[in-house]
């Protein structure tokens, strides 16, 4: 059997007259949130998240306050025949809802850690900015990735690379529980033992299987970081890139780095040592002593003089300062790459595509995989990769329809120029870092099938035909699970 004879039909449409006929009413008494509809005082804002290039729009949107009001909104868009998509922050959305229901939990912001069995309970809406503050005092981190404001949730369902991947693996590998919705209207509290192939199927690949309330995860024992940014010039960006790349041969697994280029508009707002600058910025994350982290970077700090060079002994609740990403709302459109290797030739080409002459502002960024990431049991896919290449732009216009798709075909073009320079290498995606709407794009198939593999790929596929054969979690083909991607579905936004 071929994979495409496992895809799901597309959401159906949706039925104008069905649409006008129901009444918000009914569910306004059965849920504690608020429920609003277009012309509504707040709509707007509810229906909006960090990603701007896109935005839900919902004939009804639930702001859930609890599992019981995920419930009952699941309930009531079964029974009407709603189409269902979930957000809390919104900055993995890839597919906007038009019409359907849209559950969105950033109110169910609970947190709760137990030091002595070194555990986190979160939520639905918990961003890890809040999880890290809430461990921090007992000596403890979460696997949180680069952004304090990203949604847990949608993050962890699509795997979870982050500030300590190479030393504890995905943040998927430390999932105890999770309480999931699932699309006949029940709540179900899975682990590895209740429900084992669905809770597997959850931890990398679980979006589009229903909506998860709330999530247990086993904290680290971390409590300081060696960490922080070297960050070269134009004129030094070749020898950084060689540079970087024999130097990950050789590092051990407390050591996680990634290296960003980024061609720096001249923008008044920005510092100096910023504005209008081409440059490649090196992070550092070691779980082992200061001493022994300035030993390990001295290859790096050999390639020359740097614009900046931050590196220190940090408490983890710093471990955001390190990758320094933007927290304001914008508009992008971003794709991968994993790789089983990769030379320095092929990244000087993908430099050359995206630098400062390319057509459109593209962030790339490269992280070092292998170590802990190569072993788990959960879903997510190319655990045997040892790079990941990102490239994401800025769409202008803000979002689609208001003059971000006249930017998009441009965008689409470059990065498949740039990641085709390193086709020999090519594994597959990482679905952390698929951002846009990819399933309107030609080979939206292939981008699926690319997350898993096609083994992978067929079992939650089979789980999805299996527990929702309705497709009430809008139908997606482009992901396989990331904030708002499934082998099947769009549902959580991180």
């Amino acid at each position: 059997m071929e994979i495409n004879d496992l895809a799901l039909p597309s959401a159906p449409a949706l039925d104008p007259a069905a649409l006008a006929a129901f009444d918000p009413a009914a569910l306004v008494a059965q849920v504690r949130g608020p429920v609003l509809v277009p012309g509504d005082d707040g709509y707007d804002a509810e229906r909006s998240g960090f990603q701007l290039a896109r935005r839900h729009r919902p004939a009804v949107i639930v702001g859930a306050r609890c599992a019981e009001d995920v419930v009952a909104a699941v309930r009531f868009a079964r029974d009407q025949g709603l189409p269902v998509a979930v957000q809390a922050t919104g900055h993995g959305l890839s597919a906007a809802t038009e019409g359907g229901l849209l559950i969105s939990t950033r109110r169910m912001a609970g947190v709760r850690v137990d030091a002595a069995a070194g555990t986190a309970h979160v939520e639905a809406g918990v961003v890890w900015g809040q999880v890290v503050e809430a461990a921090a005092p007992h000596g403890l981190a979460p696997l949180n990735g680069s952004s304090p404001g990203v949604g847990v949730i949608s993050y962890t369902l699509g795997g979870g690379v982050g500030v300590l991947a190479r030393t504890y693996g995905f943040a998927a590998d430390q999932v105890r529980s999770v309480d999931l919705v699932t699309a006949d209207g029940r709540l179900r509290h899975l682990t590895a033992d209740t429900g084992p192939e669905l809770f597997r199927a959850l931890l990398g690949g679980g979006h589009g299987l229903g909506v998860v309330t709330a999530m247990e995860f086993g904290l680290v024992p971390v409590a300081r970081l060696y960490g922080g940014q070297l960050v070269f010039g134009a004129e030094q960006i070749d020898e950084a890139l060689a540079a970087y790349l024999r130097w990950t041969e050789t590092v051990p697994d407390e050591l996680t780095s990634s290296l960003a280029l980024i061609a720096y508009p001249d923008l008044p707002q920005l510092p100096g040592s910023l504005r209008g600058r081409y440059l490649a910025h090196i992070r550092i994350a070691y779980t082992g002593s200061a001493a022994e982290g300035e030993r390990l970077v001295a290859p790096l700090r050999a390639v020359g003089p740097r614009v900046s060079d931050d590196l220190c002994e940090m408490p983890y609740a710093g471990s955001h300062t390190i990758h320094r990403d933007p927290s304001d709302p914008h508009a992008y459109d971003g794709d991968n790459a994993l790789l089983s290797g990769l030379d320095a030739a092929a990244l000087r080409r993908v430099v050359a595509l995206t630098g400062p002459a390319a057509p459109v502002m593209t962030v790339v960024q490269l992280n070092h995989l292998g170590g802990a990431l190569s072993a788990g049991t959960g879903a997510v896919g190319h655990r045997d990769a040892r790079y990941a290449l990102r490239l994401l732009s800025g769409l202008t216009g803000g979002a689609a329809g208001d003059g971000a798709d006249a930017a998009l075909a441009t965008v689409r073009a470059l990065h498949a120029e740039a990641l085709a320079a390193v086709a020999p290498w090519r594994l597959g995606r990482s679905v952390n870092f698929l951002f846009g709407g990819h399933g309107d794009r030609p080979d939206a198939a292939e981008v699926a099938r690319s997350v898993h593999g096609a083994d992978e790929h067929r079992r939650l596929a089979g789980l999805k035909a299996r527990h929702d054969p309705e497709n009430v979690f809008r139908f997606h083909p482009a992901g396989a699970a990331t904030a708002d991607r499934t082998p099947a579905a769009a549902t959580h936004s991180g």
